[in-house]
């Protein structure tokens, strides 16, 4: 693609706004300039649909009001806080970034966008967007609604996957970036999510269809362009699922892997329970980057005896179905003591 021509396309901008004062959607977090919420908020919704994830981030503020209170929280509950949102490494980031705001910056969240690019876990994007927002800084939140729009409107081939693709789009978005660079970046995502969606947009209805080249020129599915694809690799984990008398042993993993400081079962066994294992269950579970295969063995210890051994050996929790609520699982796990717990209540 040609270098991009320093053509004033700012008009763009300012009729996307125009659309967003009367389309904007309703969200909770939009009745604020506070940069934590704000800040939150785009951590919840980097990957989860706001449908889906609306009560889950209400939930985690309304237990942590202020990076006051977060900073102060044990990471555990931080943890249980995020159950169900997935991708716990964020959690665990969010929770170093409030402790590093108290520690760094006295307290008060950072105005400056640089500021904001150096705490845990926050990128180009989210800082950008806790800028314009909250701050006023004239920056675009470049994301996947900017590359698809921009691709489109400008029926522009760049790839997407390709490693300049930010940069490329970000100085795209300075084309059509108005002064009021928070609403902008909101009315991208509103129009990303409702119109310029992935599949199926609906063109009629886009505030920008008639400046729209791909649109104009019958071209939108072509656009954007993404010839790399990620494979997925696969990954086999083995659990064995220790239990006696409504008793169940957990642990909680490391924080160099997936699943960091979510809870798991035991990966290995003693040769005096291999007698006690019933019966084995094979999960298939998807992460963005990993095809995983869980084998999960069902291991009913009769055997008090067999039972305090191995406890006494091991550095595990004993835990049972009411306090395994307190404690963040993978969903396969989760899921394997949900059906354990009905199958021990019918027994």
């Amino acid at each position: 693609m040609e270098k991009i021509e320093k053509t004033d396309f700012k008009y763009i901008g300012n009729k996307l706004l125009g659309w967003y004062k009367t389309n904007a959607r309703d969200l909770p977090f939009r009745q604020t300039k506070d940069p934590y919420k704000i800040w939150i908020c785009e951590i919840v919704f980097q990957q989860t649909r706001i449908s889906q994830g609306l009560n889950h981030y209400n939930n985690f503020i309304e237990r942590f009001p202020d990076v006051k209170t977060l900073a102060e929280a044990e990471e555990n509950e931080v943890l249980l806080y995020w159950k169900g949102l997935g991708y716990y490494s964020r959690a665990i980031n969010v929770h170093k970034a409030a402790q590093q705001i108290i520690n760094d910056y006295h307290g008060v969240f950072p105005s400056e966008y640089e500021e904001i690019l150096k705490l845990k876990g926050v990128g180009k994007y989210t800082a950008a967007a806790v800028s314009s927002i909250c701050f006023n800084g004239r920056i675009p939140a470049v994301d996947g609604n900017f590359y698809r729009v921009l691709s489109r409107v400008f029926a522009n081939d760049f790839d997407i996957s390709n490693s300049g693709a930010f940069n490329y789009f970000s100085e795209l978005a300075h084309l059509i970036l108005p002064d009021n660079a928070g609403d902008f970046n909101q009315a991208m995502m509103d129009l990303g999510s409702e119109i310029c969606k992935p599949r199926n947009p609906l063109c009629g209805e886009c505030p920008l269809n008639k400046d729209c080249i791909a649109f104009l020129t019958h071209k939108v599915s072509d656009f954007p362009v993404k010839t790399k694809k990620v494979k997925a690799s696969g990954l086999e984990l083995k659990y064995y699922f220790v239990h006696r008398n409504g008793k169940f042993l957990i642990q909680q993993r490391k924080d160099d892997f997936i699943w960091k400081k979510l809870f798991e079962f035991a990966p290995e066994i003693s040769d005096e329970l291999v007698p006690f294992i019933k019966s084995v269950k094979t999960v298939q579970h998807k992460l963005t980057h990993k095809n995983l295969s869980i084998e999960i063995y069902n291991v009913e210890v009769d055997s008090e005896e067999a039972w305090n051994n191995f406890v006494s050996d091991n550095d595990y929790i004993i835990s049972d179905y009411e306090s395994s609520h307190q404690k963040s699982f993978p969903k396969p796990l989760e899921n394997y003591i949900e059906n354990y717990h009905t199958a021990y209540r019918i027994l």
